[in-house]
């Protein structure tokens, strides 16, 4: 249980970031939700008694401090940051933009990194835990994905660097999720319905067992390197991806 504990998941009203939020909620946790979009927020917030959403765009660099003073003035402390909000883009080489990249890092190695910053006075005092959420195309190059692998790359090297850095007050590590029924395709990615429901079919052949992920298959393991059982684990880069990594 996680009584008396804060947390903040970005990015924590859909997909993976949901399922990360009501695992920490049920277990009891203080949980500081942030998003872009207050309905969905707000509708979170409306199930558990002990999520309080949080409206702020992590492409602002302005917002790591906000997000992290709300969850002081509030709780007074910080246990665990979960770095879950992204940014994604498809795409080939020859139609990138200097601005596509731009956009793209400053959601997914930028805004980590600042919120991280300004977590690190709390997290050190209450000997917490970041927990980065990267992709298994950080570590398995994929045509027409080039620079958001490149950003998910540069946050897996973060991760390990990181935990070098804050050990040995502060653990580090990342989860990297392999293709999950999390409505990215349609909407970070970009697709078209029958864009993504093709992508789908190709990503549980390639995968060794033969199906995608579900955001609880995520969730769970991001909840164990928070808890106590995880206690000598730092700057890991773990993969939740059906086996595609290793293909």
């Amino acid at each position: 249980m996680m009584n008396d504990q804060v947390v903040i998941v970005t990015g924590g009203s859909s997909g993976i970031g949901k399922a990360t939020a009501l695992d920490f909620a049920r277990q009891g946790a203080q949980v500081l939700i942030t998003g872009r979009r207050s309905s969905p927020l707000k509708e979170m917030e409306s199930q558990y008694s002990n999520i309080t959403a949080f409206v702020a765009d992590s492409a602002d660099p302005d917002s790591a401090d906000l997000i992290v003073n709300k969850a002081i003035s509030l709780w007074g402390r910080v246990d665990v940051l979960v770095n879950n909000a992204g940014a994604g883009a498809a795409g080939p080489l020859e139609n990138i933009t200097a601005k596509q990249v731009a956009d793209l890092f400053a959601v997914n190695v930028v805004a980590p990194s600042l919120l991280a910053v300004a977590c690190i006075p709390y997290l050190r005092e209450s000997k917490g835990t970041i927990i980065n959420v990267s992709s298994t195309i950080g570590h398995k190059p994929s045509k027409n994905l080039s620079y958001y692998g490149a950003s998910k790359a540069a946050l897996e090297y973060s991760t390990r660097a990181w935990a070098l850095e804050l050990a040995p007050d502060i653990r580090v590590n990342a989860i990297a999720p392999g293709p999950v029924e999390s409505g990215a395709l349609t909407g970070m990615m970009g697709l078209t319905e029958e864009q993504a429901v093709a992508v789908k079919e190709q990503e549980k052949e390639l995968i060794p067992l033969r199906v995608r992920g579900v955001p609880e298959d995520i969730s769970r393991w991001i909840a164990w390197l928070s808890s106590p059982s995880s206690a000598w684990v730092t700057g890991q880069v773990i993969g939740v991806d059906g086996g595609l990594g290793i293909t």
